[in-house]
């Protein structure tokens, strides 16, 4: 029996946001309490409403159908971001559903707050290509809810509320509300995570808690429905075995499932769902301290198995997670399914990954499917113009690449206008590319102007901002004033760790442009320490055969030159040209340039 609902202080603005809104979107970090308060309103608004709730993203279009037809509906999207993406939600399905019927049919969802930080205007300047397309037709549906925001730790009223009910349960969850919400303890979020950690000791539940491990790396893999029971007797088998297989006495598979799927205090388990449905790993348990990267067998097994839709999903996320080449392995599989936009999708990550040149002949191909389809003019159009024409400055056509962005810009502010992000992106690219082609004053001018109308629109501290500043210092500091340029580049760190954080890529960006500036100062041991350091954390978040990292391994090996360091940078051009030619296409410019640095070094 499920512990009795105490009443929230958000529940008044919920109910009239249900009876006043068709899609209402309650927000709030795991086990805050969303899916009970949301039912709960839910019984008491609408006795009267059929509810319907798709088990999974595959069953939404039937879901929405058969929302359609009831005379009164709650279609109920519990954990939104499990109905986001290829064959998800849409603002345009929602908009149909719900125009023309004012309180008949109403959607409630829930979505936890690390999920929603991920649609922040901020998050957009991370973001590429079809990456941040993708993320603008989600974001495009989180606009169109009515949010309430539900806190994790309960108020003082709330508090006193629950003291009233005199429910053992909620009086031992009061007595943990100076460290926990109580909705937490009583989801057991906490209990189980210390029962998870505890069961790997012999003779515990140490295959039960392979099983959770495994259903846990398969969410963060990007899978949005639930594992198999088989999937998981499967996937289990090498956590099992990295931890010392037979000799932590491990309990038979069945006795762990049950282990697993134990509820505490009558509500969750380690694991949720059933045979027939399948299972998912409790949300509270993603959030886990000193989680380590997914292994391979275990990302490499699920994507296996999955399929096309499954497989777009996981190289979305791969993508924004810099793991590049799973992207292009999962998005291969999702463009030969048919999924929509992984053509595109795939060809941004096959240009990040180091294949400049292979990216721009697929993006030929999509712009001119594109401009057939939709149009010269269609936001996807631009889009896809914005990446053929960056990827081909990344080859080393930067001239072809500032003409291209110079009529893109001209396009996108007749068709988006003068405001739109892609305008804004479009100016940024033309000014960058306008400076590597050689003309670093055209490129000052341009960038000082659209840093006016960016801090106008966006406001002094959005990464873009900062980004566009970090560009205007460095094609000054090419103009000559290094000085000026210097103390600029040391405001805008100060500005930039301030706002966004010590291991933020924009962070990492201007301590490289620090670093180039010592060197060209003639400081060279001052820039080689700090090459030195973002080898090892762009290494440690990216991998160190990322181009990211690869180019600064190089500025790294320059440095060791320029103090004296031959040997030690010969050995490193050397393991450098090795890794490079396994992920990036010949002719690539750091290849080129690191097999001349070997070959200066090598000449007697």
């Amino acid at each position: 029996m499920a512990p009795p609902y105490v009443v929230r202080d958000a529940e008044p603005e919920l109910r009239q946001a249900v009876l006043a809104s068709g899609f209402v979107l309650i927000v709030g970090e795991s086990t805050a309490g969303k899916t009970r308060l949301a039912y709960e309103v839910a019984r008491s608004c609408f006795p009267r409403h059929a509810f319907v709730r798709p088990l999974a993203r595959p069953a939404l279009a039937y879901a929405v159908k058969v929302t359609r037809r009831r005379r009164r509906a709650v279609l109920w999207l519990d954990d939104l971001e499990n109905y986001l993406g290829a064959d998800g939600v849409t603002a345009s399905a929602l908009t149909g559903l719900l125009q023309g019927r004012p309180g008949r049919v109403v959607v409630l969802a829930t979505m936890r707050a690390q999920e929603f930080r991920r649609y922040d205007t901020r998050e957009e300047s991370r973001l590429t290509g079809s990456d941040r397309d993708a993320w603008r037709v989600q974001r495009e549906v989180l606009h169109m809810a009515v949010q309430v925001r539900l806190e994790r730790h309960w108020s003082a009223a709330e508090q006193e509320r629950a003291d009233a009910h005199r429910d053992p349960r909620v009086q031992l969850a009061l007595g943990s509300c100076d460290r926990f919400g109580l909705a937490e303890v009583l989801a057991a979020g906490p209990e189980l995570l210390a029962a998870w950690e505890n069961a790997w000791a012999p003779g515990a539940n140490p295959r039960g808690a392979a099983i959770v491990a495994a259903a846990v790396d398969c969410r963060r893999s990007g899978l949005r429905r639930p594992a198999s029971r088989q999937w998981l007797q499967d996937f289990h088998l090498p956590y099992l075995a990295e931890r010392g297989g037979p000799d932590l006495q491990p309990e038979p598979f069945d006795e762990a499932m049950q282990w697993a799927c134990k509820a505490a205090y009558a509500t969750s388990g380690l694991l949720i769902g059933n045979y027939s449905q399948g299972y998912i790993a409790f949300d509270y348990l993603l959030n886990a301290p000193r989680l380590l990267r997914v292994p391979d067998h275990l990302w490499e097994a699920l994507l296996s198995r999955v399929g096309a839709a499954d497989a777009y999903d996981m190289g979305l996320l791969a993508h924004q997670e810099n793991q590049l080449s799973r992207a292009t392995t999962a998005l291969e599989r999702a463009r030969a399914g048919g999924v929509a936009g992984a053509d595109f999708l795939l060809a941004i990550a096959v240009g990040d990954r180091g294949r400049p040149r292979e990216a721009v002949r697929s993006l030929e191909d999509i712009v001119r499917r594109r401009r057939a389809q939709l149009g010269p003019l269609h936001p996807d159009t631009l889009a896809a113009l914005h990446q053929w024409a960056f990827f081909t400055g990344e080859a080393g056509d930067v001239q072809a690449a500032a003409n291209a962005f110079g009529d893109l810009v001209v396009t996108a502010t007749a068709a988006l206008g003068p405001e739109h992000t892609d305008t804004l992106a479009a100016r940024h690219q033309l000014a960058y590319f306008t400076g590597e082609a050689g003309d670093t004053r055209s490129a000052v001018q341009q960038l000082r102007s659209l840093l006016e109308d960016r801090t106008r629109l966006e406001g002094p501290d959005h990464p873009q901002v900062l980004a566009g500043r970090r560009s205007l210092i460095w094609f000054s500091g090419m103009n000559g004033d290094f000085a000026t340029a210097e103390q600029q580049v040391r405001q805008l760190m100060e500005d930039a760790q301030r706002t966004l954080g010590l291991g933020d890529p924009h962070v990492l960006a201007i301590r490289s442009t620090q670093a180039a500036f010592a060197a060209r100062a003639g400081r060279a041991v001052e820039a080689t320490a700090i090459f030195t350091q973002l080898v090892a954390e762009r290494s440690r978040t990216l991998g160190h055969d990322h181009p990211h990292a690869l180019h600064t391994r190089l500025q790294r090996a320059q440095g060791l030159l320029s103090t004296g360091h031959s040997e030690q940078a010969q050995r490193e051009l050397t393991q450098i040209i090795n890794d490079a030619q396994r992920v990036l296409e010949p002719g690539h410019r750091h290849l080129v340039l690191a097999h001349r640095m070997l070959g200066q070094l090598q000449r007697p």
